[in-house]
């Protein structure tokens, strides 16, 4: 790919994307949000991103990451972007609408591990970055931005009401259905190793609460991943574990986004996930990486729709 054309995230993520993600401390404890304005421009063969930050949180945190502006080079491709300072070193891959990072901010001193998923059918994207310090973590932010390529009224009331509404909803906690069982349904981009799309998979969680804070749970795909795991989940506030018998592990929440590792029984194979809960009505955007003999072999991501059955839990009487 010739340097003067961009890339296709390059092409994907063209305009001003506005969100105002939450910040959480390590534990989970939600401090407050970011106000930002980001874009990645690609002019003259040479390709930038800048971002306005403004932070309006609370503790620690707001001291170390107020930084104010952004402006930092990338070398654009498919393959990978790589990015140049002087704000981050670091690069990302692409896997279709997905771009997954791994970079260092000299201003922040933090490692950050960003997920960036462009959801067209939603019309937003569901961004989350966990910071390091070393192995340490030590802050995470995430939350849902939309894309403007105007600046007219409508454009900005529009703006503004997504704002208002992501600093109402980014501290909801990462909560299934308490009392009801259902199934979650939808397709996933498939993307192999060397980032290419290699078809779908057909997904279906059944789920049936046990009490408040248990489930019993199945996972089945079919496409390029064949496969049906059963396990009963349980949630501690925002700590949450994976009891087999075919899946193992565990995972916390910070507000909506749940991140998760979960080991299949008796196979070198391990799931590293990322659920995001997107409205009240349960909708989940997932990220799910599956690992064979502790390497990367397939990304997957997509939505999966929440349909309700029956109320399983409902009032008792003596």
């Amino acid at each position: 790919m010739s340097k003067d054309q961009p890339s296709n995230w390059q092409k994907l993520i063209t305009g001003q994307w506005h969100g105002a993600p939450s910040v959480f401390e390590a534990d989970g404890t939600w401090v407050g949000f970011n106000n930002v304005s980001r874009a990645s421009e690609h002019r003259d063969g040479k390709t930038r991103y800048w971002m306005e930050t403004d932070f309006n949180a609370v503790g620690p945190l707001r001291h170390r990451f107020e930084i104010g502006r952004f402006d930092f080079g990338v070398i654009d491709s498919d393959q990978d972007r790589i990015y140049t300072g002087p704000d981050f070193f670091g690069s990302g891959s692409p896997y279709g609408t997905l771009v997954n990072s791994e970079y260092f901010s000299p201003a922040w001193n933090t490692q950050l591990h960003t997920v960036n998923h462009v959801v067209p059918e939603l019309e937003m994207q569901v961004y989350s970055s966990l910071l390091h310090e070393g192995p340490t973590l030590i802050g995470v932010f995430n939350g849902l931005y939309i894309v403007t390529q105007d600046e007219e009224p409508a454009t900005k009331q529009r703006v503004a009401d997504w704002l208002a509404r992501e600093k109402a909803e980014g501290k909801r906690p990462f909560v299934l259905p308490p009392k009801r069982e259902g199934q979650w349904r939808g397709e996933l981009e498939v993307y192999d190793e060397r980032q290419q799309p290699v078809g779908t998979n057909q997904v279906c969680i059944h789920y049936k609460p046990i009490n408040l804070t248990r489930a019993e749970m199945r996972i089945e795909t079919s496409g390029v991943v064949e496969g049906a795991y059963a396990y009963e989940r349980t949630r501690d506030h925002n700590h949450h574990q994976y009891h087999g018998p075919d899946l193992f592990g565990n995972g916390i929440a910070y507000g909506r986004y749940l991140h998760s590792t979960l080991h299949r029984y008796g196979q070198a194979m391990r799931l590293e996930t990322r659920d995001t809960l997107i409205d009240r009505d349960y909708t989940l955007v997932v990220n799910w990486n599956y690992f064979h003999s502790q390497k990367r072999r397939y990304t997957t991501h997509g939505v999966l729709r929440w349909a309700p059955g029956e109320e399983i839990l409902g009032p008792q009487f003596i």
